[in-house]
């Protein structure tokens, strides 16, 4: 059996960051907010899931997305990735359409809060649901990246 390496240390630190991003969403999407839209009375919900908004953001940016973005680059760096290899058949564009689609996600997801910010609720739910599902598309794709 192989030793874990740094490599799988890296790997790890980018599969937990996107665990964490992922899970945090089904989380406050499937409990939370369900839970506070029934318990809570309507100023107190308010209150609440604007908080817990801009805490899940305020995470993102400050440790999902360095860590994503980091660990990311340097898998890529270390596998020989170069612009070119993106466009290449299988892993190259399996990369490049899961790239496409995180950025897509971190845009959906900014833009919920802005909507948010902005008192647009229909526009600021479609958002989150567009960058949960994203989510998903994202992490199905990264399945079908080889680890080595």
């Amino acid at each position: 059996m192989e030793t874990v390496g740094w490599w799988s240390l890296v790997r790890f630190a980018h599969v937990a960051g996107a665990a964490l991003w992922v899970g945090g969403q089904l989380a406050l999407s499937l409990v939370i907010l369900p839970l506070a839209r029934h318990r809570l009375a309507p100023e107190a919900r308010d209150d609440f899931t604007a908080a817990a908004g801009r805490r899940f953001g305020m995470l993102t940016g400050a440790a999902f997305l360095p860590v994503q973005l980091t660990t990311g680059w340097a898998m890529a760096w270390h596998r020989g990735v170069t612009w070119a290899s993106l466009a290449e058949p299988g892993y190259g564009r399996t990369l490049a359409t899961k790239l496409a689609l995180f950025v897509l996600v971190m845009l959906a997801a900014a833009g919920h809060g802005i909507a948010h910010a902005k008192g647009r609720p229909d526009l600021a739910r479609a958002l989150a649901v567009a960058s949960l599902v994203g989510s998903l598309g994202v992490v199905l794709l990264a399945t079908a990246l080889p680890t080595t």
